[in-house]
C-alpha cells in the first residue's frame, strides 16, 4: 500500500483506494447507516407493503438483496454498510471494530430504520385499501406466520438465517470495508435468506429492520418483536465464532490484498 507520505500522483490501481473507515468523522460513519439502513427499510420493506402481491415472494427477495447490493457499492467504503445490527455485532465479536464505534452504529442503524418505516408508512397510507395495522411488513411467528411456525422455530429459523448472511459478510470483507465485489455475495445471501425465511416469519435477520415496521404495526407485531431483536444476534454471535474457526488470523479472504495491506 502506499505510503501516506506520497505526494504524487497515484497509480491508477490505487486511485480508487478507500480510507480506514475508522480515520473517517463519525458524523460521516453514522449518518452513512442511518441513511442506508433508512433506505433498505424503505425499498425492502416497502416492496411487501406496497407490491408484494404484483411481485410475489421472489420480487420481495430480489428487493432487499439488490438495494443491499446497491447500498454495499454506495457506502461500503465509508461504513461497511452494516445497516444491520447482527452484521455490526459480528463484526464487533470479529474484533474489526470497538464497543464504542459498534454502540453508535447501532443506535444509527434503529433511527434510519425508525425513519425509513415513517417514510413509507406515509407513502402507504395514502394508497387505498392498504392496512398497516399489526401488518406493515413486519416479523411474526404463530398466526402472523404464513406457515403459523411457533416460536421454537422461529428462533431456530432467524438464527440460522442470521448465521448465513453475518458469516458471508465477515467471509468476503476485509476488516471493516467493503470493497470491489464484496457487495455482491452479500446482496446474494440477503436474498437467499430471505426466500426461505418469507414463509416462515418474513425474514428479520436485522434487528433494526423488525423494529421500524413494529412501531406502525402496533399490536402483535410489538409484542413478538423481542424474537427479532434477540434471534439475529444469537445467529450474528454464532456466526463470528464460526468464522473465527474457518478464517483463522492471517488466513486471507480469497481474493484481493492480504487482511494485514487492507484495512
Amino acid at each position: 500500500m502506499a505510503s501516506n507520505k506520497d505526494t504524487g500522483a497515484r497509480p491508477a490501481t490505487l486511485s480508487r483506494r478507500v480510507r480506514d473507515p475508522r480515520t473517517i468523522e463519525g458524523n460521516e460513519l453514522l449518518a452513512a447507516e442511518c441513511l442506508g439502513t433508512l433506505l433498505l427499510v424503505f425499498f425492502g420493506v416497502g416492496s411487501v407493503v406496497l407490491a408484494s402481491e404484483y411481485i410475489g415472494t421472489l420480487g420481495i427477495a430480489l428487493a432487499f438483496g439488490l438495494v443491499l447490493l446497491a447500498l454495499a457499492y454506495a457506502l461500503g467504503a465509508v461504513s461497511g454498510c452494516h445497516v444491520n445490527p447482527a452484521v455490526t455485532l459480528g463484526m464487533l465479536l470479529a474484533k474489526r471494530i470497538d464497543l464504542h464505534l459498534a454502540v453508535r452504529y447501532w443506535v444509527a442503524q434503529v433511527v434510519g430504520a425508525i425513519l425509513g418505516a415513517l417514510l413509507l408508512f406515509l407513502v402507504a397510507k395514502q394508497v387505498p385499501g392498504i392496512d398497516t395495522d399489526e401488518t406493515f411488513g413486519s416479523n411474526g411467528f404463530g398466526d402472523r406466520s404464513a406457515v403459523h411456525i411457533n416460536t421454537f422455530g422461529a428462533f431456530v429459523a432467524e438464527i440460522v438465517l442470521t448465521f448465513l448472511l453475518v458469516f458471508v459478510v465477515l467471509s468476503v470483507t476485509h476488516r471493516l470495508a467493503v470493497t470491489g465485489f464484496d457487495g455482491l455475495p452479500i446482496g446474494m445471501a440477503l436474498a437467499v435468506v430471505h426466500l426461505v425465511g418469507i414463509p416462515l416469519t418474513g425474514t428479520s435477520v436485522n434487528p433494526a429492520r423488525s423494529i421500524g415496521p413494529a412501531l406502525f404495526a402496533g399490536g402483535a407485531a410489538l409484542t413478538q418483536l423481542w424474537l427479532f431483536i434477540v434471534a439475529p444476534l444469537v445467529g450474528a454471535a454464532l456466526a463470528a465464532l464460526a468464522h473465527n474457526v474457518t478464517h483463522p488470523a492471517g488466513l486471507g479472504t480469497g481474493h484481493g490484498p492480504k487482511p494485514e495491506e487492507a484495512y
